[in-house]
């Protein structure tokens, strides 16, 4: 019974900690998911701020691009004011002088061709000017939008590359986190095999001693059994020795009808001896 008490407190110590073992590692599976819930989060955070930084960087550039190309346009304008008072200037100052020339000179018909040739000049001149200025402005036109492109050109190759490391990242992640899962659903099922195995060893080393110990315990209850039998046996044998002995000294004393008597007795003695040595060998 305190044998059997004993492992009937081993079988419940070891349900025991196999729940326990089951409770720790559900605590540790949760803490995983919530490790990995938490990584993600802070990975998509990090995602999103980068994306935010990226998309501030952006309108800070395009605000960079705008200030920039508002200042070439006022640039121009300036440029072009000053050419326009320049040429007024000299325009004026032209004036001025063939106003002069006119009052020094009566010939009219000379100031008048020096006046169309004038005007002439002033008019090519003007063209030119405008022709350079409209040549400018188209080089630069062209020149502000290869920039452009090659700038969206540049942030979208950055765009793509940092989409492509964040998805190397999640699928490195992702991979690591089925490795690890796989990994420990092996190691958890190693353990659960061993638990079983160790458990059946026990169980078959402790059937085998109860099994040991009831053979030797029939063994030994069989030995005194046969002891006890060889001593009534025994005694059986010297009462028998004492009855042959005392029959021999009847025949001699006493007459025919005694023997005989003695002899009857004799034969029932022999019955019951035969009687209980056929019972003793049936136990052996």
């Amino acid at each position: 019974r305190c044998f059997y008490d004993q492992k009937i407190l081993q079988k419940t110590f070891g349900e025991w900690k196999e729940w326990w073992t089951v409770c720790r590692e559900r605590k540790l599976s949760l803490r995983a998911d919530s490790h990995y819930r938490h990584l993600l989060n802070n990975l998509i955070f990090k995602a999103w701020r980068a994306y935010v930084c990226q998309q501030q960087g952006k309108r800070n550039k395009y605000s960079v691009a705008e200030s920039h190309a508002k200042k070439q346009k006022l640039l121009r304008t300036w440029q072009r004011w000053l050419v326009y008072v320049d040429v007024q200037r000299t325009k004026h100052g032209m004036q001025s002088v063939a106003l002069a020339f006119r009052e020094r000179s009566c010939l009219r018909i000379s100031w008048a061709v020096w006046r169309r040739r004038h005007h002439q000049n002033c008019t090519g001149h003007e063209m030119n000017v405008l022709a350079l200025q409209h040549w400018a402005q188209s080089l630069q036109f062209r020149a502000w939008l290869q920039w452009r492109e090659l700038y969206l050109y540049s942030q979208n190759d950055k765009q793509r590359e940092t989409w492509a490391v964040t998805h190397h990242q999640h699928w490195e992640l992702k991979r690591c986190m089925e490795a690890w899962l796989g990994y420990v659903n092996l190691h958890r099922a190693k353990k659960r095999q061993n638990e079983l195995a160790q458990e059946h060893h026990r169980s078959r080393i402790v059937r085998q001693c109860f099994s040991n110990w009831r053979l030797s315990w029939e063994c030994s209850r069989r030995m005194h059994a046969h002891q006890k039998d060889i001593e009534k046996l025994a005694a059986r044998i010297a009462l028998w020795r004492v009855f042959a002995h005392w029959k021999h000294y009847v025949l001699c004393v006493e007459e025919t009808g005694q023997r005989e008597l003695a002899e009857t007795h004799y034969k029932h003695c022999l019955l019951v001896l035969q009687k209980f040595w056929n019972r003793w060998k049936s136990r052996l």
